[in-house]
């Protein structure tokens, strides 16, 4: 399957890394409270450039087989600055089930970009992918992002308590879920 990019929303353009992305990568990777709540501690300068940014370079996947993923940047189209990123895997494609994920620098929380960019991704699963369930999983501490789950239309559907040793502490995990049908009947 082969994905249209870039794509283009009321305000973001939501588009493959390049190279010159590095310094804005970093910024977002390497930013602790962007990772507060994210499976990995921060990132160094040498994680994010032998690691991280050779990853969203490389060529986006058939998203046929589990572990794929797709990782788009998010930019904001008024001004070309780098907001944060986005990101759909193939979370079981037997069954075709996906999994989203977003990642904003704090200093533009509270916008709409998540969503705006969300709600891309969530299309891209169930339309472009043919995807029939897509998940969001996450810290159960984290409201914001849940709260924009919510707002995304998925359902919370478990929270799985202390199932998970991160950052060492036992974390509760929060599950949120939406099927091709309730995507295709949202008004």
């Amino acid at each position: 399957m082969s994905v249209s990019l870039p794509i283009e929303t009321d305000r973001l353009t939501l588009r493959r890394y390049l190279e010159t992305d590095y310094d804005d990568l970093l910024k977002l990777q390497s930013n602790d409270d962007v990772a507060r709540f994210l499976l990995y501690d921060a990132q160094t300068p040498e994680q994010v450039r032998d690691t991280t940014l050779p990853r969203r370079l490389a060529d986006l996947p058939p998203m046929d087989t589990d572990g794929q993923a797709v990782t788009l940047a998010v930019i904001l189209r008024e001004t070309g600055q780098h907001l944060g990123e986005v990101s759909l895997f193939a979370q079981n494609a037997a069954h075709r089930g996906g999994e989203i994920g977003f990642v904003f620098h704090p200093e533009f929380h509270g916008h709409g970009y998540a969503a705006e960019a969300s709600v891309e991704m969530l299309r891209l699963g169930f339309e472009e992918f043919g995807m029939h369930r897509i998940i969001g999983r996450l810290d159960a501490r984290n409201t914001g992002s849940s709260g924009l789950l919510k707002r995304l239309g998925m359902r919370h559907e478990a929270t799985f308590v202390k199932n998970e040793f991160i950052k060492g502490e036992w974390t509760d995990e929060a599950v949120f879920a939406m099927l091709a049908d309730e995507w295709n009947d949202r008004s």
